[in-house]
């Protein structure tokens, strides 16, 4: 399936093409490469040039042209939450705008529950689906392996009005955190990942997906809880299908019966309508 990401009041994808897109964030535009964006661009250099901030690679080097005047970091609301944008030096900014689907899948899910779910969302990054879970009404548990990537996220949650709500906010290398909580007999209601290509634990552990990826599936499902709720595995390292994830996540339905989805996020362009992919996904729900 392809779920399609279209434009929000202070988001929007505006051009795309020749290995870059252009985007909005609240009042600035960004230019960006994109290696999915193997076609024409619709509108013209002039057009592109009207580009805020504009991020370059050179030989070995990489960085941002940024006109005068645009702030280092800037506010935006996206998705029911707020978000600090920030330019870093790796080309992320803070937010992934393509996963707002499955925000939205999560907090539906969320809502609909009696008792308050316990949440892991691992890998968590800068605290998108931990913001949307915790609004819903969920228990989090947020962790991510950058202590800079966990500030960031307390610093949106801050930002939504949600600094008091149940959030644990853990840097810890991912693998290792779940070895504890299977010791310590934790469990959880709903498992959401967003596993890396590549990657170091805050003690400089090695993640190599082709290499820890099962190893933390069977880790996962031995925190969940009986009944659980969800889990969700996003995807960004190329030459994986969704199939990959779903695969994964078929045993969930012999324990407990309930459905799969897997498929593309896309975000849908302004000027002719194109998709952009983003990512893969596979997600299980109970029903």
């Amino acid at each position: 399936m392809i779920i399609k990401t279209q434009k929000e009041e202070e988001y929007e994808l505006i051009d795309s093409g020749n290995g870059e897109k252009l985007e909005r964030y609240g009042s600035y535009l960004l230019s960006r490469p994109d290696p999915e964006a193997l076609w024409e661009k619709t509108e013209s250099d002039s057009f592109w040039e009207k580009a805020d901030l504009k991020f370059i690679r050179e030989k070995n080097k990489t960085k941002w042209i940024i006109k005068n005047g645009v702030p280092g970091n800037w506010k935006i609301s996206y998705g029911g939450c707020t978000f600090s944008i920030r330019p870093t030096s790796f080309k992320h900014i803070g937010i992934f705008p393509e996963q707002v689907s499955n925000w939205k899948w999560m907090e539906k899910l969320i809502i609909n529950e009696k008792q308050k779910p316990k949440i892991l969302n691992l890998f968590a990054y800068t605290g998108g689906a931990t913001m949307a879970c915790a609004k819903a009404g969920a228990e989090v548990c947020h962790v991510d392996g950058s202590k800079s990537a966990v500030e960031w996220a307390r610093d949106n949650a801050k930002l939504s009005g949600l600094e008091e709500f149940p959030i644990r906010w853990i840097i810890d290398d991912v693998s290792s955190f779940l070895k504890r909580e299977i010791k310590r007999g934790r469990k959880y209601d709903a498992i959401i990942m967003d596993p890396p290509s590549f990657g170091h634990g805050p003690k400089d552990e090695l993640w190599k997906i082709e290499e820890d990826f099962l190893g933390l599936m069977k880790l996962c499902k031995n925190v969940l809880s009986p009944n659980p709720l969800f889990f969700l595995i996003n995807g960004y390292t190329a030459g994986y299908s969704p199939i990959t994830y779903e695969n994964n996540l078929k045993d969930m339905v012999k324990t407990h019966k309930g459905k799969i989805e897997s498929g593309e996020l896309v975000i849908e362009e302004k000027s002719s309508g194109k998709l952009l992919p983003c990512g893969i996904f596979a997600r299980w729900e109970r029903k």
